[in-house]
């Protein structure tokens, strides 16, 4: 199964996301992990991303596509892949559909991590004090995030619940009854006679 995994900031995607991967048998990719390692790393790619990560902005759809398209369009990803943070924007999402029409790696479905805006600033700055992560670390960040998120990610919701292949989930409760319904869901999706893959 190919999955993508939709969610704000704080909504539990790093959490869930390996763990449908290995319910699923299939590899989990992380592309804020990916970016973050290219920013460590020095690359030419993470010197461009690097200040827009700083501030909470999304990184520019030609740098995100760049990194992602061809890991979409391997004929590895046929077989299956969690994507987690991937597409951000309306722009992406179309351009990863088109790209792997051809390449048979288009998503069977998209789980939606849905977490009211309170919760979600109360885990990020939770999580800000923990780890010390630089784009949790003040209370302007986080609420910038929110708003990018709100403005350029959300409408992706619309888009895949127009294509049939939206899994919404409520990921208010527990790490592990969350996981359970998603199980759940995206079992009965790939069990379902005649489920069209997108």
């Amino acid at each position: 199964m190919r999955v993508l995994l939709l969610g704000a900031p704080g909504s539990g995607k790093g959490t869930q996301g390996p763990r449908i991967a290995e319910h699923c048998g299939v590899p989990y990719v992380s592309t804020g992990e990916l970016l973050r390692g290219h920013v460590r790393d020095g690359t030419k790619l993470g010197r461009a991303a690097q200040p827009y990560m700083d501030r909470g902005d999304l990184v520019p759809d030609d740098l995100v596509l760049a990194m992602i398209l061809s890991l979409l369009t391997d004929p590895e990803s046929s077989n299956g892949y969690v994507l987690d943070g991937f597409p951000r924007t309306l722009p992406q999402a179309i351009a990863a559909d088109e790209a792997t029409k051809e390449a048979g790696g288009a998503a069977d479905a998209v789980v939606s991590l849905d977490v009211p805006q309170d919760e979600l600033t109360r885990r990020l700055q939770q999580r800000a004090t923990e780890s010390g992560r630089a784009d949790d670390q003040t209370e302007a960040t986080v609420r910038h995030r929110m708003h990018e998120y709100e403005t350029k990610t959300a409408p992706l919701r619309d888009y895949y619940q127009r294509r049939g292949i939206l899994v919404p989930i409520d990921a208010t409760t527990s790490p592990d009854d969350v996981s359970h319904r998603i199980f759940a869901a995206l079992d009965a999706r790939s069990t379902k006679p005649g489920q069209e893959s997108g």
